[in-house]
């Protein structure tokens, strides 16, 4: 049974497309479309199954990968059995975002090594991509830091 959301329901559609064009399952991207718009902020997985017509199934997936990726968090319902999920709006600016960033440059290391070394003809796209997850390695923290920062003390 769908809710009517209309608006919101696009919204949410429309993020399952783009999240889907970074790599997310849809219907992962339409649920954290919804999660990020919705009222009240927590919302059970039978209120996310009925906003976005899906299977509770679907939603029950999904979600498992959302949480495990740190994107969202389960939150206790009060007076309820189970529990709701909702954004965790610093879900991509936790310390472990650099640990992705360093397993991935470490993945790419080892590739080089196998195709000969950094100088090796066919390592050039592998330096190429562990140089850049690097540097974003390198960086990630600085920019969390500037963020958290200018959040703190907004300059008007």
């Amino acid at each position: 049974m769908m809710v009517d959301h209309p608006v919101e329901r696009g919204y949410a559609e429309e993020a399952g497309v783009v999240l889907s064009g970074m790599g997310l399952p849809p219907a992962a991207g339409k649920i954290l479309g919804w999660l990020l718009i919705c009222d009240p902020p927590s919302q059970t997985g039978s209120d996310i199954a009925a906003a976005l017509d899906l299977s509770k199934g679907s939603v029950s997936t999904n979600m498992r990968l959302l949480e495990q990726g740190g994107l969202i968090l389960r939150v206790p319902v009060p007076g309820r059995r189970g529990a709701a999920y909702q954004i965790d709006p610093a879900g991509l600016t936790k310390p472990d975002i650099t640990n992705k960033f360093r397993i991935f440059r470490e993945l790419l290391d080892r590739g080089v090594e196998l195709a000969g070394g950094p100088q090796a003809r066919t390592s050039e796209r592998l330096v190429y991509l562990r140089d850049f997850y690097a540097f974003i390695e390198r960086e990630m923290p600085l920019i969390v830091e500037r963020f958290e920062a200018e959040r703190r003390n907004p300059q008007r």
